[in-house]
């Protein structure tokens, strides 16, 4: 059983590791909730009725006010969003445990900010696998979650294993006792179209954003589309929100998979979610990304410090900056060589008979 929070940032990564247990022969169930529109074909299962993270937020928020503020800076590490997804996670805890009990899983595989795994694994006394899903070290997210004030009293052991996708020379300090796997992106369904799958006569920069709304979601679209006449490449809008005219050259486009169209981009502009820096970085492609709240500004700072993209404010998005994005060859060589990193990496089947070895 593979659970996540019903936000679609956090299952998304989980679904080729996902699939590649299915592929091994394994009974496997996504339990989460508002799916995607495609999920390889994995059985699911809807547990988030009752999961409200703006409500969590808003509760959290209101009693950690000097906490609240550095978050939206970007600045409070896992502090405050441990305290936020422990309350959301409460909601998720009865009505997994209920499925559980009826679907007797053999382990649990969870998300570092799906903490009510590891809990019902704990009621059901099975081992528990936790699958990092982004930028921050998954057993640091473990921490702050399942020492949140709405965890106090549950009990949430430690994974037997832990599952760690970053690429090493990203994390000089590994996770003890972690098992390293390949970051394979995924983006939930959508048709790719003709054009999107082969290179164009320009440069091609995809621009994508957020699935989360809130505050400060960190769309580049506007600010991409102020500046697209006076660069000499095509710029691709993935579900934009722009309304007017377009220059000439952006096209907009609904749901995608990115993933499929990254091969055939010369750039990335997007809102530094954590499964796009990824992504973004399988694929060699340089990135421009948005520092925002959460772990935007982390996962900016890491991948600016990498070599392989630009951190820049939506608002100082200028034609200088997106020319330099399809120009500067450093950041080209640097994108090429982590993309090669996270080739060498174990694919999701290597790892496999990791989770096997736990029954």
């Amino acid at each position: 059983m593979f659970v996540s929070v019903p936000l679609q940032g956090h299952l998304l990564p989980l679904i080729p590791f996902a699939a590649a247990c299915r592929d091994a022969g394994h009974d496997v169930l996504l339990a989460a909730g508002e799916f995607p529109p495609g999920t390889l074909g994995l059985r699911t299962a809807d547990v988030g009725a009752g999961f409200d993270l703006q409500r969590a937020a808003l509760a959290t928020t209101v009693r950690n006010l000097r906490l609240s503020v550095a978050e939206m800076r970007g600045t409070a590490g896992t502090a405050l969003v441990g305290e936020i997804f422990g309350r959301a996670n409460r909601a998720l805890l009865e009505p997994l445990t209920a499925l559980a009990r009826r679907e007797r899983p053999d382990v649990i595989v969870y998300e570092p900010l799906s903490e009510a795994g590891a809990v019902v694994a704990g009621r059901l006394s099975i081992p528990s696998v936790l699958q990092e899903n982004t930028l921050w070290p998954a057993d640091q997210l473990f921490r702050s979650v399942t020492a949140s004030r709405s965890f106090a009293g549950l009990a949430a052991p430690a994974p037997a294993l832990t599952i760690s996708v970053m690429p090493p020379s990203l994390r000089p300090d590994a996770i003890a006792g972690a098992v390293t796997m390949r970051p394979v992106p995924s983006s939930g369904g959508g048709e790719l179209p003709g054009w999107l799958s082969a290179p164009g006569d320009r440069p091609r920069v995809l621009v994508s954003r957020s699935t989360l709304s809130g505050p400060a979601p960190g769309d580049p679209s506007a600010a991409v589309v102020a500046a697209a006449s006076s660069v000499d490449a095509e710029f691709v809008l993935v579900r934009g929100k722009i309304k007017g005219k377009l220059p000439a050259n952006v096209r907009p486009v609904g749901r995608i998979p990115i993933a499929e169209a990254l091969p055939f981009a010369a750039g990335f502009v997007h809102h530094a979610g954590a499964g796009s820096v990824l992504g973004g970085l399988a694929a060699g492609v340089p990135q421009l990304v948005t520092p925002g709240p959460g772990d935007r500004t982390h996962n900016a700072t890491v991948l600016a410090a990498s070599g392989a993209g630009l951190s820049v404010p939506a608002k100082s998005i200028t034609a200088d900056v997106l020319t330099r994005l399809l120009t500067d060859a450093t950041i080209a060589a640097a994108a090429g060589d982590l993309a090669a990193e996270i080739a060498a990496m174990p694919s999701p089947a290597d790892v496999v008979p990791s989770v096997e070895a736990l029954v």
